[in-house]
């Protein structure tokens, strides 16, 4: 009775060495400080175009921190060779003004992004849509916005 137990309690302390690296590897490296502060939102998606959309999973961090980010798996569900998903977010800084993320799309099935800010944020303006490579345009967008109130419910 006692190698049973001693050996259940090996096998919890090596599994349970085991998940806390798998999810530090999963973690983007601005998300892994303040774990327990991130909010999983769900997922968004494009409107859909003649091939398909464009859909992401959204994960924040707290609105308190220093640096915010916005991140995710970004997938590509158009058919059409040419389209890919498109993924930007706009901040609206606590001290006033705005500034773009730098935008993400790709032309794989899924691809993980991270979009991360400058500063403290208010709220912050998600837009996800189908880009065009041939054209180098975008279109069938949705916007999401999420501020700090929407999160505390």
């Amino acid at each position: 009775m006692r190698r049973t137990s001693f050996a259940g309690v090996v096998v919890a302390a090596l599994l349970t060495s085991v998940s806390a690296v798998s999810m530090t590897v999963a973690l983007p490296a601005s998300a892994s400080a303040s774990t327990s502060a991130d909010h999983r939102l769900g997922s968004i998606r494009s409107s859909a175009a003649h091939g398909g959309y464009a859909r992401a999973t959204i994960t924040v961090t707290g609105f308190s921190a220093e640096t915010f980010s916005v991140y995710g798996t970004l997938y590509d569900r158009d058919g059409h060779r040419d389209h890919c998903a498109y993924i930007r977010a706009r901040f609206h800084y606590s001290g006033g003004g705005t500034g773009w993320a730098q935008p993400r799309w790709f032309c794989v099935p899924s691809h993980v992004y991270d979009l991360t800010s400058d500063g403290e944020i208010r709220r912050v303006d998600v837009k996800i849509c189908v880009y065009d490579r041939k054209r180098r345009s975008i279109s069938h967008c949705r916007v999401e916005t999420i501020r700090d109130e929407d999160l505390a419910n």
